[in-house]
C-alpha cells in the first residue's frame, strides 16, 4: 500500500491512538511499527500514526481524501470533543475529578460498523483481548473478502452476515478454536439473515430507544445485558449504554454504591442498578 500521507488535525487530548485502539473496542488494529497502527474498517485497509501533538497521519488503500477524512471523523466521533466532556464531569462529579482528573486524556469511544461490533462482542464471552484477536482475524481471514496486503500479509473485510449463515460455519469455528461461540456466531447470523429486512434490521436499531435497541439485540444467541449494551454504546449510538463487567462493579461499589460491596457475581438486579448511576 504505497499511498500518501495524509493528516487529520486532531490534537492528543482528544484522540490518544495507542490507547483508543488497544483498549478492547476494536480488534482489527496491530502496531506495524512503533509509531504505525495498521488495521481495516470501512472495507478499506488504514495506517494510522501519532507522531506529532495536533495531527494524526494516516494512509488508506482506497477512496479519495476527502472521503477517508470523513470516515476518520465518523469513525474517532470527531463532532464530540471529549475534552469539553471531561471538564464537564469533573464539575458535575466530586470523585470523578479526584480519582480520574487528567489520566483519560484522549479516550474515546469509537463509532463502529455494527455487523463487526455484534459478532467481534459475540466472541468477547469469557475471553480476553488478544484471544479475541486472534479469534477475529481468523473469521475474516476465512468468510471475508481480501481488500489488501502490508509486508506480505493479506487483510480482509469483515465477514458480511450471509457469508457467516451459511452451512458449515459452526462446525468451521469450532475447529478453529472457537468453541461454544461458533454456535453463537452461526444462530446469530442466521437469524438475522432471516429476518425480512436482513442485515437493515441491524443497522435500523440505530433508529429505535436504546431499551427497544437492547431489548431486540438479546434475542440473539449468545448476546446478554453486557454484550447487548456494548454493541449499543459502540455501534448503535446509544451514548446512554453502559456495560457492566466486575471492573465496574468494583468501581461504583468503592464510589457510588457502597451497598455493593462484596458482591463477588453480577445479577440482573445488580446489572440494572449500576447503569443509571454511571450515566
Amino acid at each position: 500500500m504505497a499511498r500518501q500521507w495524509h493528516r487529520l488535525p486532531c490534537t492528543n487530548l482528544e484522540v490518544q491512538l495507542d490507547i483508543v485502539l488497544s483498549c478492547g473496542q476494536s480488534f482489527r488494529w496491530s502496531k506495524t511499527s512503533p509509531s504505525t497502527w495498521t488495521g481495516v474498517f470501512a472495507s478499506k485497509l488504514w495506517h494510522l500514526k501519532q507522531e506529532e501533538e495536533d495531527n494524526i497521519m494516516y494512509q488508506a488503500s482506497s477512496g479519495n481524501q476527502n472521503d477517508c477524512e470523513q470516515e476518520l471523523r465518523n469513525y474517532f466521533q470527531l463532532h464530540i470533543s471529549v475534552k469539553d466532556l471531561y471538564e464537564k464531569w469533573r464539575e458535575a462529579d466530586p470523585v470523578f475529578c479526584k480519582t480520574v482528573g487528567t489520566k483519560l486524556q484522549g479516550i474515546r469511544v469509537l463509532r463502529q460498523d455494527p455487523v463487526e461490533n455484534l459478532f467481534s462482542f459475540i466472541c468477547s464471552s469469557n475471553n480476553n483481548i488478544e484471544r479475541i484477536t486472534l479469534m477475529i482475524e481468523k473469521l475474516c481471514c476465512h468468510y471475508g473478502e481480501e481488500i489488501g496486503s502490508f509486508e506480505g500479509k493479506p487483510y480482509y473485510a469483515f465477514p458480511t452476515v450471509d457469508a457467516m449463515s451459511v452451512g458449515g460455519v459452526e462446525e468451521k469455528l469450532r475447529e478453529l478454536g472457537f468453541g461454544y461461540r461458533a454456535g453463537y456466531i452461526s444462530k446469530s447470523a442466521k437469524y438475522i439473515a432471516s429476518l425480512e429486512n436482513g442485515v437493515n434490521w441491524l443497522y435500523n436499531l440505530r433508529k429505535v430507544s436504546y431499551e427497544n435497541a437492547k431489548e431486540e439485540l438479546q434475542k440473539l444467541t449468545g448476546v446478554g445485558a453486557k454484550v447487548a449494551d456494548c454493541v449499543c454504546l459502540m455501534s448503535l449510538d446509544k451514548t446512554g449504554a453502559i456495560p457492566v463487567d466486575t471492573h465496574v462493579l468494583q468501581i461504583t461499589s468503592r464510589d457510588y454504591l457502597p451497598k455493593l460491596q462484596g458482591k463477588q457475581g453480577l445479577s440482573t438486579k445488580c446489572y440494572n442498578e449500576i447503569g443509571p448511576v454511571c450515566i
